[in-house]
């Protein structure tokens, strides 16, 4: 009996082997080169994390994919449901291992084809192994012929209604009954740590889920101004947070009381300027904030002339309250297009409950649209602006959360 053969048999009747293994392929993190294996080890961290309440075993690489092996009990569901969350995977399988023969690999897309109720297949191949025998297209022609025989099924190379996927590695053949889209983009952590100025809107987890996605760990702050207007603001931003969590299993939510700044400004500032002078006060206790949580920037759900603080004059002037560099990877997307990604990210019906947003408390009825930089640092000449940032942020409340909940939570 060959190596190749005896190794493949091995898998087949040893109980100990995995039944089911998780497969993930790479796509911009093979482009890379030498610091490939940085962004690989991230991955298999953060698929650690994510899959915390369940018992998977060994990680390992095989060229431009991961295969992650799964204990008998874990819901297959639940691994897709976490795998679709892995920043990295440009698409997955649940498979599951045959030995390296075609007539094992038959007999296997025979089974797989069986416990679906479908009138169209194919099958699509992808051979890692070049040492086997059969190319690509001829382990399609004769697999794909087997499963129309035996269950009288119909082949269709464009719109098959079941897409069975095979993969030839070097030490066993894996077979699944369907490839599901990644979450592509990143690992997260890779490229840093940032801090989202959550609003509670449509807009700011959209940006965040984006920043994740280019490899940013997000941390989330809120600036609320209870009592003076409801808690709902609070609550929604506790439900985004926690939402955006599963992408990246810890987080923080910073919640800031900003009504006592909004008190000063509304009492000593021209009504125009209300609101430029808001949005520069949140800077400051968001760049104060994140030296704490070790963010390198801040990150807002901003998109250029959507309200009146977004204008280019005023998102100017705004940015330049702080040194810390700000990232607004929405700034040249309209409403429908972030509407479009908040309804895919399943935020949308969190982000549109009704409640009372800081920034529309004592909103002039006609704000600046074009602040002059010199115009506003004169205005808020008269403000002790050190200590109304270290008071905000000395009353701010912590959240912490975690993915998953840990047991009995």
């Amino acid at each position: 009996m060959s190596t190749r053969t005896a190794r493949a048999t091995d898998l087949s009747t040893t109980e100990r082997a995995p039944k089911r293994f998780l497969i993930g392929r790479f796509h911009e993190i093979i482009l890379k080169g030498r610091n490939r294996h940085r962004f690989v080890d991230q991955v298999k961290h953060n698929l650690r994390a994510l899959f915390a309440d369940c018992r998977i075993g060994k990680i390992h690489g095989e060229g431009p994919r991961l295969l992650i092996e799964l204990a008998d009990d874990i819901n297959e569901a639940v691994v897709r449901e976490r795998a679709e969350l892995v920043f990295g995977f440009q698409n997955f399988t649940i498979s599951r291992p045959v030995p390296l023969e075609i007539e094992a690999l038959k007999q296997a897309a025979v089974a797989a084809a069986r416990a679906h109720r479908v009138k169209s297949f194919r099958i699509s191949t992808r051979r890692a192994e070049k040492r086997f025998p059969l190319n690509s297209m001829e382990i399609d022609q004769i697999v794909g012929a087997e499963v129309a025989t035996k269950l009288d099924l119909k082949v269709s190379l464009e719109h098959p209604e079941l897409d069975i996927a095979i993969e030839i590695l070097p030490h066993a053949a894996y077979i699944a009954d369907r490839k599901y889209p990644g979450a592509g983009g990143l690992p997260v952590g890779i490229t840093g740590r940032g801090l989202l100025l959550l609003s509670g809107g449509i807009d700011s987890p959209v940006a965040g889920w984006r920043m994740m996605r280019r490899g940013l760990h997000v941390d989330f702050v809120h600036f609320h101004s209870h009592p003076l207007v409801t808690k709902a603001s609070i609550e929604k931003a506790r439900d985004l947070a926690a939402h955006l969590t599963r992408y990246e299993a810890r987080s923080s939510l910073a919640l800031v009381p900003f009504a006592e700044v909004q008190r000063e400004i509304v009492a000593r500032t021209l009504r125009p300027l209300r609101v430029v002078l808001y949005r520069r006060f949140m800077l400051r206790i968001a760049s104060a904030l994140a030296a704490t949580a070790r963010a390198s920037a801040l990150i807002t759900g901003e998109s250029l002339g959507q309200v009146a603080s977004q204008t280019l004059e005023n998102m100017v002037v705004i940015e330049k309250a702080v040194s810390i560099p700000l990232l607004r990877p929405l700034v040249g997307m309209d409403k429908n297009e972030i509407i479009v990604e908040a309804r895919l990210l399943g935020t949308f019906e969190t982000s549109i409950l009704p409640d009372q947003d800081c920034c529309s408390l004592f909103v002039p009825e006609h704000p600046e649209t074009r602040a002059r930089l010199a115009q506003v640092e004169e205005a808020e000449a008269i403000f002790d602006i050190g200590a109304m940032v270290a008071e905000a942020v000395s009353k701010t409340e912590i959240v912490h959360n975690v993915f998953p909940c840990p047991s009995g939570n």
